[in-house]
């Protein structure tokens, strides 16, 4: 049985990283495609279904934020943004935006082959034995784990691999506070254990997608500490 390539699709306009990108990954058994000015990109993801793309935010025919935001609308790929850009702001946007991760320049071939692979098993995730409880109900909300779905008032409501990971993790130890500590380490990894952008931002996703006005909390704050879910 053949195996598929990870195949990788770069979004920089700087020859040097570019390359530098392109060669590291084609070494290391990576299929990678290229764009260099954000036009196009679009189509590129639909034709060549890549498992992340490496985003740069400053590109010369095209809004990084915007085109991330139309890269999630259409597809669950994995998204690392890489940017010179290295305030919280633009990680909070990012984030906001869709993208599952980011990188600010300059960076090592290391650290970025470590978040590709990060990103990879949360989007890509291997089985795992399934809880006992695979079904978590909590007032209109059902969360399906063997199943990786989640339906609001009995209509299923499209989540990325990354706010499923966020959700399962809160789901399996239903009314359990969660520290941003916990949950970046669990989802994310060793690594992020204090960037609290992230579990900030993805909750805020979550409860855009999963809580209706006027009903009680799903995700429940833990002022300095973190989350829970309700139940």
């Amino acid at each position: 049985m053949t195996i598929a390539r990870t195949r990788v699709l770069v979004v920089e306009d700087d020859p040097n990283i570019s390359d530098l990108i392109r060669a590291n990954l084609t070494a290391r058994g990576y299929d990678v495609v290229l764009s260099t000015d954000g036009r196009g990109v679009e189509r590129l993801v639909d034709r060549e279904q890549p498992d992340v793309v490496l985003l740069d935010l400053m590109l010369p025919e095209a809004d990084g934020f915007e085109l991330c935001r139309r890269i999630r609308a259409r597809s669950e790929v994995g998204i690392i943004v890489i940017s010179a850009r290295g305030g919280e702001s633009d990680k909070v946007r990012a984030l906001n935006q869709g993208a599952d991760d980011y990188m600010t320049k300059p960076f090592g071939i290391n650290e970025l082959l470590a978040r590709i692979t990060a990103t990879l098993r949360r989007t890509r995730p291997a089985e795992t034995a399934t809880p006992s409880a695979q079904r978590i109900a909590v007032g209109n909300v059902v969360i399906d784990l063997e199943a990786q779905g989640v339906t609001v008032d009995d209509a299923r409501v499209h989540l990325t691999p990354t706010e499923f990971a966020v959700l399962r993790e809160l789901a399996v130890e239903q009314g359990k506070v969660l520290t941003h500590g916990m949950l970046l380490r669990r989802v994310w990894g060793q690594a992020y254990e204090t960037e609290t952008e992230y579990t900030r931002a993805y909750v805020r996703r979550l409860r855009a997608k999963l809580e209706n006005p006027g009903c009680p909390e799903l995700i429940i704050t833990e002022p300095r500490t973190g989350y829970r879910l309700s139940g």
